[in-house]
């Protein structure tokens, strides 16, 4: 058992969001157990269709309930909008119960006006392990290889893990894409996936992907939004004092889980080797994405960006935080970085904004400065992020 960094609210009703599989029932049924607990899971064929023919069942069972029971799950909420003029009305009586609603994401909510509660219930979001949650249990090679889910790591061997990941991606498309009409054609949406797996961690070209998959940029676009809105990636943008150009100018795409994007671009039997470009970007993606689940979880009011400028000089991301600090970070996958190799990029950010916090990720195994830039070890990232 992995004990998760996120930590839900006992009595506030809230949304629980997250990527199938990324452990969200697992944390609901750890954190709210019977007696005082009623679950409802909408997966579950005879409760989806009671409930999807009747929806004012769940308030009349609901207003019966037990006096004990304080607590009410609904997971996959998303499955039946309509209860949550239900869970509205239950709201607004006298003494009522707290709600936990789960799904994988709030997509179908919004596109169908659903009631999100009016600030009535507050939002989280879960992802895949940590390093801080698997511990000692962690294996830099494998969270690389195979991603840092749930139930990927806790198969017992290698081909159960590719075998699993090969599912996730089909049940993905199936459940995620057709049950859910997130898009109108699944196969071109699935030709976009591929592309949209290679395109990690680079320059999003809307106009070139689009093309390739045979679509508009506009549809390409909403494509990867689709991908945000399922929490299966996120958007970072290039560093700009204005947010209008910063939100105007070409993003870099982050898929969410590094084991599912070598599932979807069929590379799962081949471990990424030390030294290799695959490596370095597989470790670029895993620290950004432990930064962003960091933030998420902790509540942090971090603006994250990269920096690029026209001569293709790089800062692999830039944090600033509500103290209006700077962070400048460079991500390398080699034990011992060459100066040369980051300075650059510091150097020609600098001119821009002065005052920065100057930081090498990387796999050193003690933390170290040089050249006023410190050399972190990944390992005490997070713990970093913590104090800045």
């Amino acid at each position: 058992m992995y004990i998760r960094q996120l930590k839900l609210p006992k009595s506030r009703s809230f949304f629980l969001f997250g990527p199938r599989q990324s452990g969200k029932s697992t944390l609901i049924r750890e954190t709210f157990h019977a007696p005082y607990t009623t679950s409802y899971n909408l997966l579950h064929g005879e409760t989806y269709l009671r409930l999807k023919q009747s929806p004012n069942l769940l308030r009349k069972e609901i207003e019966q309930r037990a006096t004990s029971t304080t607590h009410i799950v609904i997971d996959e909420i998303q499955r039946i909008p309509e209860l949550l003029n239900e869970v509205h009305d239950l709201l607004e009586s006298k003494n009522p119960p707290v709600f936990v609603l789960s799904g994988s994401s709030a997509r179908k909510l919004r596109r169908g006006n659903a009631n999100l509660l009016a600030g009535r219930a507050w939002t989280f979001s879960l992802f895949p392990l940590t390093a801080e949650e698997m511990g000692s249990k962690f294996e830099l090679a494998s969270a690389l290889r195979f991603g840092t889910l749930p139930s990927i790591v806790t198969e017992p061997d290698d081909q159960s893990r590719e075998r699993s990941l090969k599912s996730y991606i089909e049940n993905y498309i199936k459940e995620e894409i057709e049950q859910e009409a997130l898009v109108r054609n699944s196969g071109a949406f699935l030709r976009f996936l591929t592309i949209a797996a290679d395109s990690d961690g680079k320059l999003l070209n809307f106009s070139a992907i689009a093309r390739d998959v045979n679509s508009t940029p506009q549809t390409t676009r909403e494509y990867f939004k689709i991908l945000e809105d399922t929490l299966l990636g996120r958007m970072l943008y290039p560093f700009h004092n204005s947010e209008r150009k910063r939100l105007s100018t070409h993003p870099k795409f982050y898929l969410f889980d590094l084991g599912v994007q070598r599932a979807i671009l069929k590379r799962l039997s081949a471990p990424p080797l030390e030294g290799t470009y695959e490596y370095g970007r597989l470790f670029e993606n895993w620290v950004i994405n432990q930064a962003f689940t960091f933030a998420s979880y902790h509540e942090k009011e971090y603006r994250f960006s990269f920096f690029r400028n026209d001569n293709d000089v790089e800062v692999d991301l830039i944090i600033e935080n509500s103290l209006g600090q700077t962070a400048a970070i460079e991500i390398k996958s080699s034990t011992a970085p060459a100066s040369e190799e980051i300075t650059r990029g510091f150097a020609t950010f600098q001119k821009i904004k002065s005052k920065i916090h100057k930081i090498c990720v990387c796999r050193t195994p003690r933390i170290y400065e040089e050249g006023g830039i410190t050399m972190l070890p990944f390992q005490q990232f997070n713990s970093w992020l913590e104090s800045f």
